[in-house]
């Protein structure tokens, strides 16, 4: 087995994007995404739009995954695909597709937990990256997750806290949205951000005992500050775009940092990879950075295209799950909500 190749094709369709990949080992070949525009207009993602155009992407992306990698159909190992948490349709295009294939051509299934996956991928090899070392504290940071997990192994995961309402990412986009800006707003929050006085409008931060996380207050603080200041001075968003979002950006940081500084001291463990789409946030990346120059931290920090929802995640637990030959039968079925093993 460690000196035969394994090639797996990994398909993710748990949200708005139709990504697939081809993992040779640990190492990603090809790792195509196509995003779902269409939701702008919407500010937000509409399930039904988003399991159609899955529908529409998932052959071509497989396609051009396929060819990116140089690999034919035939030399797969097998096929991992997210199971869930995600949206059902949109998984359920992802997963009857993999079941198709698989049943095709005659090689095992892999079911794969997006959120298992979002840690997991720390374990890709790239040049220059450092895998964490077990155990380990996993920060996952997404638009519907909010969790702090020990990782003890592979598959061996425990959640400490999550969010009890709101997550970190869908925190981001609801106040951007409530000082005007476009469809998805944490991006647009976070490049405003780093031009302003993260100081300038201090919000509270809710009281929330143990490790777990709530954002509802926050979000609802900061909506009428917004209503309270735009009676005084209706341009007072255009006046201060730049520090409300560096104030609501640095609070949200904090928020995290001090959930996580706790996990810390509770457990006595101080490596720490984040994963997630709010990964790719420069205001937690720098925190982090600074905890590890200030705490003696070991952190892990994806790359970029590692952080939002993509398939190499996906596939990398494929490796990991083949090598165990721990395979799914063709009767599994999406699950929207489904909990980390």
């Amino acid at each position: 087995m460690k000196n035969q190749n394994i090639y797996i094709l990994a398909i993710e369709s748990s949200c708005d994007d139709t990504s697939a990949a081809v993992m040779q080992n640990d190492t990603t070949l090809s790792n195509v995404v196509a995003t779902q525009k269409i939701h702008e207009e919407y500010g937000g993602v509409v399930p039904e739009l988003a399991s159609r155009a899955h529908q529409q992407h998932i052959v071509p992306v497989i396609h051009q995954a396929l060819a990116k990698a140089k690999i034919d159909k035939n030399q797969l190992s097998a096929i991992a695909f997210t199971r869930g948490p995600g949206l059902l349709g949109s998984l359920l295009v992802g997963t009857s597709f993999a079941k198709s294939l698989s049943l095709g051509l005659g090689i095992p299934l892999i079911e794969v937990n997006h959120m298992q996956a979002h840690i997991l991928a720390h374990f890709i090899k790239e040049e220059g990256s450092r895998n964490p070392v077990f155990p380990f504290l996993a920060m996952t940071i997404s638009g519907g997750h909010t969790q702090i997990v020990l990782v003890r192994d592979y598959f061996e995961m425990e959640i400490l806290g999550e969010t009890l309402d709101d997550a970190v990412g869908e925190a981001f986009d609801k106040t951007a949205k409530i000082i005007g800006l476009p469809y998805p707003g944490g991006p647009l929050v976070d490049e405003l951000a780093q031009k302003g006085n993260p100081r300038a409008f201090p919000f509270p931060k809710p009281k929330v005992k143990g490790l777990d996380f709530s954002f509802s207050g926050l979000k609802t603080s900061i909506l009428y500050f917004i209503q309270r200041e735009t009676a005084q001075n209706p341009d007072f968003i255009e006046q201060n775009k730049e520090d409300i979002c560096a104030s609501i950006q640095y609070t949200i940081v904090s928020i995290l940092m001090d959930k996580l500084k706790k996990a810390v001291k509770q457990t006595g463990i101080k490596r720490v990879a984040i994963g997630g789409g709010v990964s790719a946030n420069s205001g937690i990346r720098a925190a982090l950075k600074k905890a590890e120059k200030d705490s003696g931290w070991q952190t892990y920090i994806p790359k970029f295209e590692y952080c939002t929802d993509n398939a190499a995640m996906i596939g990398i637990v494929g490796y990991l799950k083949y090598r165990e030959a721990t395979f799914a039968d063709q009767g599994i079925s999406a699950k929207a909500r489904y909990d980390i093993p």
